[in-house]
């Protein structure tokens, strides 16, 4: 059997978590591949509702295998807070997790720093979530980075950290004025935090691979979006990882011949968490109305999230990077209310109509958009297309004609069930 990657669309929030679930039953292993604490997936299961965000959402399934990936940047301290929490209502995960040996850890003076680096910027901030992420991924580029494999050896952790502290703590202490972090105290929660994850922790490049070549099935989950990508989104205001297929190439260990389908997750609009670009953003009372419908607030930051209308170039430019090969369709019941609906279907630069989402001067691009009408009925009980108002139909035909993606799952509403398969 082979791999299926599931990626974002958008600037994340699109709704993976719950396609992710959706798309779990039956698959033998998921593996989260980038990103770390700083995203929120969340999952609505049998009235609950779960907010996930370290450990991938397939956990719920109880013959699952979760991975931890090399690309993960690992907070120990958030993640086991959510072992705890998931502990509390009666799940175990522990027997069934693979952590990558090659993870990077985030430790508290990553989330000192993050913090103390986003205040120096003022107007320019990025708008990160302060979790750390971006701090502990610019280490280990740098090479000063420490891996879980280091973590959970009392003798290399003593080796390494102390030369990581020395560093730091120049930084924390020259350019922010800042006291540094003690060795003792730190080494002595480093080492108590290796000790209860040491058995999950082991080469997961090898093991996925292994997996595959005995005829299991791999689900690749990432966070954030397309629109997030370190290279391919809106930089700076990015996250620091690559969110889309490369990234899960590299965040993984698996070869590119694995993969079998690139599922590309997109809301029926579209909305952004944080600072940068947004072309087809709405202000004001309809900005509101859209975020209103949709609940939409950060699950990690509970931010409200800017939102507008579906922007068809950002789609395309997430087929092309990622080679989708298919569309999962989310949230699409929230635009019920509306008795007209827009669609962005293209960008304008210096007057002329362009044909690709910019690296450089998105913000200064203006979207052209056409109008169809609404559907003005409650669709969250559709369980096939035919059950949709032929309204509706239509504008999911417009955006695969505009797209170029064919769409293979409608989500109408948050749970399991609340879903079209075609």
């Amino acid at each position: 059997m082979g791999a299926r990657l599931v990626v974002g669309t958008q600037w994340g929030d699109e709704g993976k978590a719950k396609v992710i679930d959706y798309l779990s039953d039956g698959v033998d292993v998921i593996a989260r591949y980038q990103g770390g604490a700083n995203a929120g997936h969340t999952v609505e299961v049998d009235g609950e509702t779960y907010i996930f965000h370290l450990i991938p959402s397939g956990i719920l399934y109880p013959n699952t295998v979760c991975v931890l990936g090399n690309g993960v940047a690992l907070d120990p301290w958030a993640f086991q807070e959510e072992l705890d929490d998931l502990k509390e209502r009666g799940i175990d995960p522990m027997d069934r997790l693979v952590i990558s040996d090659a993870c990077h850890v985030i430790m508290p003076l990553h989330r000192i720093l993050d913090g103390l680096w986003e205040n120096k910027k003022g107007d320019n901030k990025i708008g990160t979530t302060k979790r750390g992420i971006g701090i502990c991924y610019a280490d280990k580029m740098m090479r000063i980075g420490l891996r879980m494999g280091e973590m959970i050896n009392e003798a290399k952790l003593k080796e390494r950290l102390p030369q990581i502290l020395e560093i730091k703590n120049r930084e924390l202490k020259d350019l922010h004025g800042e006291p540094g972090i003690e060795f003792e105290p730190l080494f002595q929660e480093l080492m108590a935090h290796g000790d209860k994850l040491k058995k999950a922790v082991r080469n997961t490049s090898v093991f996925l691979n292994n997996e595959l070549k005995s005829g299991k099935t791999v689900l690749l989950e990432g966070a954030q979006g397309t629109a997030l990508d370190i290279d391919f989104g809106t930089y700076p205001y990015v996250t620091s990882s690559n969110t889309t297929t490369g990234g899960a190439i590299t965040g993984s260990g698996i070869s590119f011949q694995h993969l079998e389908r690139v599922t590309g997750i997109c809301k029926a609009y579209v909305t952004r968490v944080g600072e940068g670009p947004f072309p087809s953003e709405l202000f004001g009372e309809e900005g509101e109305k859209l975020r209103s419908l949709g609940k939409e607030y950060g699950a990690t930051t509970g931010r409200p999230r800017r939102c507008g209308w579906f922007d068809s170039e950002l789609v395309r430019h997430a087929a092309r990077v990622n080679g989708l090969t298919d569309l999962a369709l989310t949230k699409l019941d929230i635009l019920s209310d509306y008795d007209e609906i827009h669609i962005g279907t293209g960008y304008e630069l210096d007057g002329q109509a362009i044909e690709e989402f910019p690296s450089c001067r998105l913000e200064e691009t203006k979207v052209t958009y056409e109008t169809m009408p609404g559907w003005k009925e409650d669709i969250s009980k559709a369980r096939s297309l035919s059950d949709l108002p032929a309204k509706c139909r239509a504008y999911v035909d417009r955006l695969v004609e505009l797209t170029g993606v064919p769409v293979s799952i409608i989500s109408v509403g948050p749970g399991r069930k609340d879903t079209i398969l075609l």
